[in-house]
C-alpha cells in the first residue's frame, strides 16, 4: 500500500460527485481503486460503504472516500466496522478537524448537499491534514476500534 491511494465508493446518488472527484484526484496524481457504483442505476449506499471499509481493511489503500446522496446512510454503513473512522463532512473545517482530532481515515460527503468545488476543497483538506494525536489519541482510543486502517 502506497500513500498516493485512495479507494472511493458511492451509490447512485453520489456517482455524478464520484466521478468528478475521481477526475480531481488523478489530476493531482492520486492512484484511485473505485469500488463502484459504476453508473446512475438504483443501488444500496450500505454495499459500497461496505466495500470501501473492506478495502481499508484489505490494505489496498490507508484512507477512502464515500459519497450518497446525504453522506450519512454511507457514513454509518462504513462505520460499522471496527477499523473505519468515517466522517460526514459539509465544509473544509469539518473536513479539517475530522482528521487532525478523530484520525478519520474515510471521508464522507453528501452529494446532493454540497456542491463540487465544496466537495473538492474537503477532498484536498482531508488528504492534506495529519492526525494531531496527543490529547486526541486518547480519546480516539475510547471509540474501541480493533486497529487503524
Amino acid at each position: 500500500m502506497t500513500d498516493n491511494v485512495i479507494v472511493i465508493g458511492s451509490d447512485h446518488a453520489g456517482y455524478s460527485l464520484k466521478q468528478v472527484l475521481i477526475s480531481h484526484l488523478e489530476e493531482k496524481g492520486w492512484q484511485i481503486i473505485d469500488v463502484g457504483t459504476n453508473g446512475a442505476d438504483s443501488v444500496d449506499y450500505p454495499d459500497f460503504g461496505a466495500a470501501v471499509a473492506h478495502a481499508l481493511k484489505d490494505r489496498k489503500a490507508p484512507r477512502g472516500i464515500a459519497v450518497c446522496g446525504t453522506g450519512i446512510g454511507i457514513s454509518i454503513a462504513a462505520n460499522r466496522h471496527d477499523w473505519v473512522r468515517a466522517g460526514l463532512c459539509h465544509d473544509i473545517t469539518s473536513a479539517r478537524f475530522c482528521r487532525q482530532h478523530n484520525d478519520a481515515n474515510v471521508l464522507a460527503l453528501g452529494a446532493r448537499l454540497i456542491g463540487e468545488e465544496v466537495a473538492k476543497d474537503c477532498v484536498d483538506v482531508f488528504l492534506a491534514t495529519e492526525f494531531e494525536g496527543g490529547r486526541h489519541q486518547r480519546r480516539v482510543d475510547k471509540l474501541g476500534f480493533a486497529e487503524s486502517a
